[in-house]
């Protein structure tokens, strides 16, 4: 089974960093879903390890069910959803993605942050055997093909797109090189699906998919800079809350629920009454 290590480089610093890819996941959440589709927030709360110290939990439902190739739908049930559990003590993280409907298939990932273009040789601290399985795919913002044109925007080209409030872009061959400040992205992404006849496949389809998604995730992160660039890393959190809330209402909308059943209700989830009594215990406590 191979390891393959993503590098992914962008022009901003490991701080800045930390806000764009919070913005950018909270709004790509959004745009992703509808049509019953899309990314459901079970849980995001404050969580601590003791070699890691305080960092952020969340817990999210990914429905793709009629997004997958025919191939997979194939061994699918029609309600299908991925199980996305991650722990990020920014700048090391760690995510692991599950499905109760396959229970052969597992993905982990483990990443860390650091300023430099992607020259650290062994920052997550491999061991001797993972070293000798281990891929390097380098990740190009800029010079990279989107694979499904459908995602391309010429204003998210980092070659052509100008940051107003930083003046970085566009971007030109060899700027991992010459551009300050710079940050390297490094993730460890481990995929594991142990059935027979369909193990290579679906591995390499699961790997394809999670590049895909980097590329298009950072170079969204690094064009959207003029809308988080200057918030904190409070401003951002409070942004992700009215996205998750928005997001999760969508998600329901389109299925036809206008809220989520009562049976439905596990402990991660709050009832209305609750969570009206959460906002305001949230606003007194700012």
């Amino acid at each position: 089974m191979v390891l393959k290590e993503y590098r992914i480089a962008m022009p901003l610093s490991c701080e800045e960093y930390q806000i764009g890819q919070l913005y950018m996941i909270a709004r790509h959440s959004l745009e992703q879903s509808g049509d019953g589709e899309g990314v459901e927030i079970i849980t995001n709360e404050a969580c601590e390890d003791a070699e890691y110290g305080k960092g952020q939990y969340t817990e999210k439902r990914i429905h793709l069910s009629s997004r997958l190739p025919y191939w997979i739908q194939a061994i699918c049930p029609r309600v299908f959803y991925v199980t996305e559990k991650s722990w990020n003590f920014f700048p090391f993280t760690k995510t692991e993605y599950t499905c109760s409907f396959i229970p052969k298939l597992n993905v982990f990932i483990k990443t860390k942050y650091e300023d430099n273009n992607g020259t650290s040789e062994n920052c997550l601290n491999l061991s001797e055997e993972d070293l000798k399985r281990r891929v390097i795919d380098n990740v190009d913002i800029a010079f990279d093909e989107l694979p499904n044109n459908k995602h391309y925007k010429k204003e998210e080209d980092p070659k052509f797109f100008k940051s107003v409030k930083t003046n970085r872009g566009g971007l030109v061959e060899g700027w991992r090189e010459t551009d300050k400040p710079i940050m390297c992205s490094y993730k460890l992404v481990d995929a594991s699906f142990e059935v027979w006849g369909l193990q290579t496949k679906v591995e390499d389809f699961i790997q394809r998919s999670i590049r895909d998604v980097l590329l298009l995730g950072h170079r969204q992160a690094f064009a959207w800079i003029d809308e988080w660039f200057g918030m904190t890393l409070e401003d951002v959190r409070e942004y992700e809350r009215k996205i998750q809330e928005e997001t999760n209402r969508k998600l329901r909308q389109s299925n036809g629920q206008d809220e989520a059943p009562a049976e439905e209700t596990n402990e991660h989830e709050l009832d209305e009454d609750k969570k009206e009594e959460h906002r305001e215990e949230s606003k007194d406590s700012v």
